[in-house]
């Protein structure tokens, strides 16, 4: 009998071991957290080229192989974190990054969290790295805070006449934390916000929407809405003509992706809020450019360069821990410096938010376009960031 228990205890070891080993047996996978389908496919398509192609261009990895897996979340915050779920429980996952949702984002990391795994998304709550962060959710994309900084506020300053401002939002916890520091914004310029129409998520018509903006008279229509849907509103206001009343501003764009999309006649004099643009000059983003370009035939997007940046970050995480130990590797992703795409990005330790510039960018005449690609002017860019003392992120 024994004999029986020990040799039981010895396999159970043995299995133990082998699962823990799953990552140096298999090489490392990093799991790509996309919208492929659904609402939001155009930029998940992007966002999974990215990180593909920075797995490809890493190579081995502490002797073993890198290897990328795509999780479709379709759009659908329920059907990502069941999918993560799987993931972690049947493969052993620790490396994911993504989410193009707030929604989706706040749900994964919590999830990714409870393993001590390492999830780098660019969405956009300011929850993430503020009431409900974690020590495994670091976040790339500048917050709402300072993408409504860096663009609110620097179009005041270019139109200082322009005091009557209204917006339109999407209600859901992204479009909600945008509205909330475009108002306190108005409130240390002394704007009056004039009105603000809400949406759902599914919305696709705004013409509702665009009546109530014009009967409000505003100087400036401010979209706070996303993807397609700030496509879609944006149409609709220029076959309104609202060009011709008012100033518009995009406060987040996905950049060339939607600017293709839309084309210059549409962009033309209006100004967009983006993440990033192929034409900053830093080394890394120069180096980005001609990969992407030799690989996918195109100038990269938003999307695109944001999810291989997060990758490549994951990776170099892994190299600086020496281990594949997730957790040490969230504790050596804390206060990293490295080059990234918009020059020295810093991963704050406080919160694990990412120190980048955001810009804004002036829709071009098409006469005016140097290449096909050359949509905008960069009207301004800068660094705009709660204070530590000021954050409500409390790790336990």
């Amino acid at each position: 009998m024994k004999k029986i228990m020990l040799r039981n205890v010895l396999i159970s070891a043995v299995l133990s071991a082998t699962s823990s080993l799953t990552l140096a047996a298999d090489g490392i996978t990093i799991y790509g957290v996309k919208s492929v389908s659904g609402a939001f496919a155009s930029y998940g398509k992007y966002a999974d080229m990215g990180s593909k192609l920075a797995v490809e261009d890493y190579g081995d990895l502490l002797g073993q192989s890198v290897h990328y897996e795509t999780i479709d979340t379709e759009g659908n915050a329920g059907k990502a974190v069941r999918k993560v779920q799987e993931a972690i429980s049947q493969d052993n996952a620790r490396f994911f990054d993504g989410a193009t949702l707030s929604s989706t984002a706040l749900a994964i990391g919590k999830e990714v969290n409870k393993v001590n795994g390492v999830f780098i998304t660019p969405a956009g709550a300011d929850e993430l790295t503020g009431s409900d962060c974690n020590m495994s959710t670091f976040r790339w994309s500048v917050p709402t805070y300072g993408a409504i900084r860096q663009t609110v506020k620097p179009l005041i300053d270019k139109f200082p006449e322009k005091k009557r401002w209204y917006t339109i939002t999407p209600q859901y916890v992204f479009g909600e934390a945008l509205l909330n520091n475009a108002k306190a914004v108005f409130a240390e310029e002394g704007i009056e916000h004039v009105g603000n129409s809400y949406h759902s998520l599914k919305e696709q018509e705004f013409s509702g929407y665009l009546t109530n903006a014009m009967a409000a008279q505003p100087d400036v229509l401010l979209l706070l809405n996303f993807g397609s849907q700030s496509s879609n509103a944006l149409r609709q206001a220029v076959n309104f003509g609202l060009k011709n009343q008012m100033t518009i501003l995009v406060a987040w764009s996905s950049g060339l992706d939607q600017l293709q999309e839309l084309g210059p006649d549409i962009a033309e004099g209006v100004y967009f809020g983006a993440q990033y643009w192929h034409t900053v000059d830093t080394p890394m983003n120069k180096a980005l450019v001609k990969r992407v370009k030799e690989v996918y035939g195109m100038n990269p997007n938003y999307p695109l360069a944001a999810d291989y940046i997060s990758t490549t970050v994951i990776l170099d995480a892994i190299a600086k821990a020496g281990t594949t130990d997730s957790a040490a590797v969230a504790k050596a992703l804390e206060g990293a410096t490295y080059e990234g795409p918009t020059g020295s990005e810093v991963i704050r330790k406080a919160d694990h938010q990412v120190l980048k510039d955001y810009y804004l960018l002036e829709g071009k005449p098409a006469a005016d376009m140097a290449d096909q690609d050359d949509y905008v002017n960069i009207i301004s860019s800068g660094k705009s960031f709660p204070d530590e003392s000021a954050l409500t992120c409390k790790r336990s």
